[in-house]
């Protein structure tokens, strides 16, 4: 497993620490490899399935409105429980309110925390319907995503500044692991249903939609909400949003109490009893339980549509479920391993390789420190990038789908190293970015810029793949221990701020992957080309 070596070879050979509990990264890295295989058989019985059927079934229905409503509430609700969004919205809180922005008390940062998910969650639901609805006017995606890139930047130049680290970030934790396969699904069986639409062309993008949307809605978030900058703009608009804010926060709290309250119930007794089995085992039964709860409005979302709505019973229930119960177990191991294997080393490394004591005893440099003298940080931030890159669920299944659809011209190992380099590249450079203390939103304007250029020149039918794969690099995998590589660098560098700047690696890992997808492209149409002129030059 490239993770485990990774931090190996850093704890033995840079930090020169032998390496902790060595059983148990064995032992989590087994349940990592046997999570994915369970993962991936699941969705080829249940998730791929279920969301092309409901596409099929929303086209023959002809129902533009209840196709609409339905994209709403599946972006809605799959992000308002996503558990990395709960995580970065408290650790936000926390930053905001430790920076002064907020009250630092427990009801301000709830409802700072609370409102920042909410606006996100919004925005994804948003997202996912403007994209079904391009898919069904067949809207060329570039077009929308460029306006978008414009609206990220326009907005950036009004935003308080510690709302932008945060608006950029939360454009890559909005995607989960189950939801990226099933809104893939429903996009390609959609493009496939409807005449005119090419799955490969058409059918992508969805998840692009849903990394996108959420930066300009938190910056409005900010604007009008907190901060600075929100006084000047505390008119009626203001006033207005927050009102709306509170108002579907109080909705939202309404609709899920009564879900966790039977959640509550009906697993209470199970958790208890899991609570006494022995050391891993309860550890993995409570993460099977706790998985079961992120999935719910998952499954009620489609099951409530496909039987309320569309009106039809779910065919191949059988096979479906045990599909979803594949994935929820493969999800449980997966998780567990991680927790055995990889966060808790993971993290403690990125606390000893940003620690002055370390970078000083390492370089034997006197006074204040270079950018250079941190080059262990760049070399562990794009190592790291690129082994949870390529074990990141998501992208897994993206990469199945997309050479499902491309009838092999795709590679599924092709694809996920070049999204992984991507990621590796932009976590590195936000390290940089972080140590040197430039300002965030001059890298990621530029990269955009760079973005747009490669669209008009890449293969057509790998743009809005290459747009999806900015928002599957980030989930499950990526996302802990890049937030705590950006959180402590900015703690210890000396005049960092970890409000201003320990949040936006999460955004460089988004944006790179882009670039470096439509460069496999263009390399891969230039050597074909290549081939075919010497081929043609030798007969």
């Amino acid at each position: 497993m490239p993770i485990v070596v990774v931090i190996a070879c850093f704890q033995v050979l840079v930090l020169q620490q032998p390496i902790p509990s060595f059983g148990p990264i064995l032992l989590g890295a087994l349940f990592v490899v046997i999570g994915l295989a369970l993962f991936v058989r699941g969705l080829e019985m249940g998730l791929f399935p279920i969301g092309e059927t409901m596409a099929y079934s929303f086209a023959r229905k002809g129902s533009l409105w209840w196709l609409l409503i339905f994209a709403f509430a599946l972006g809605f609700g799959t992000t308002v429980a996503e558990p990395a969004l709960i995580a970065v919205a408290a650790e936000a809180a926390k930053v905001a309110a430790a920076g002064q922005v907020i009250a630092d008390t427990d009801a301000a940062r709830q409802s700072y925390a609370s409102g920042l998910r909410l606006t996100v969650a919004l925005s994804v639901g948003i997202a996912i319907l403007v994209g079904v609805l391009r898919i069904i006017r067949g809207w060329p995606i570039h077009y929308l995503i460029i306006a978008g890139y414009i609206g990220v930047i326009v907005m950036t130049a009004f935003a308080p500044p510690e709302i932008i680290g945060i608006a950029y970030d939360s454009g890559g934790v909005t995607t989960s692991t189950i939801t990226v396969p099933l809104v893939t699904a429903l996009g390609v069986g959609l493009a496939s249903s409807i005449k005119g639409r090419n799955p490969m062309i058409d059918g992508f993008g969805l998840i692009a939609f849903a990394s996108l949307t959420p930066m300009m809605f938190v910056m409005g978030y900010g604007i009008f909400g907190f901060g600075d900058s929100a006084q000047q703009l505390d008119g009626p608009i203001g006033t207005a949003l927050r009102d709306l804010v509170h108002q579907v926060e109080a909705l939202v709290g309404l609709l899920l109490s009564p879900l966790d309250r039977l959640a509550g119930w009906a697993l209470a007794p199970l958790l208890a009893a899991a609570g006494n089995l022995p050391g891993a085992l309860s550890e993995l039964v409570l993460t099977f339980f706790g998985t079961i709860s992120d999935v719910l409005p998952i499954a009620l979302i489609i099951f409530g549509f496909q039987l309320f709505v569309l009106r039809k019973p779910i065919p191949n229930l059988g096979r479906v479920l045990a599909g979803f119960g594949y994935v929820l177990v493969g999800l449980a191991f997966f998780l567990e391993g991680l927790e055995l294997a990889l966060f808790p080393l993971g993290k403690l490394m990125a606390a000893q390789l940003t620690d002055p004591t370390f970078i000083h005893g390492f370089t034997h440099h006197e006074g204040a420190l270079d950018w250079w003298d941190y080059r262990w940080v760049y070399l562990f931030a794009f190592a790291i990038g690129f082994s949870t890159t390529i074990a990141e669920p998501s992208l897994l299944a993206v990469a199945l789908k997309a050479n499902q659809v491309s009838g092999g011209s795709i590679g599924v190992m092709g694809l996920r190293v070049a999204v992984a380099l991507g990621v590796a590249i932009g976590i590195a450079l936000g390290t940089y970015r972080i140590i040197s203390g430039t300002p965030l939103h001059w890298y990621i304007i530029v990269g955009y810029v760079v973005v747009v250029v490669q669209t008009f020149v890449a293969p057509r039918l790998i743009i809005a793949l290459a747009y999806d794969s900015g928002g599957v690099t980030t989930s499950t995998v990526t996302v802990p221990l890049v937030a705590a590589l950006g959180l402590g660098l900015a703690s210890t560098v000396p005049g960092r701020s970890p409000l201003l700047d320990g949040f936006g690696l999460i955004a460089f890992a988004s944006l790179f992957p882009m670039m470096t997808v439509m460069a496999y492209a263009q390399l891969s149409e230039w050597r074909s080309r290549r081939a075919d002129h010497a081929l043609e030059e030798s007969e």
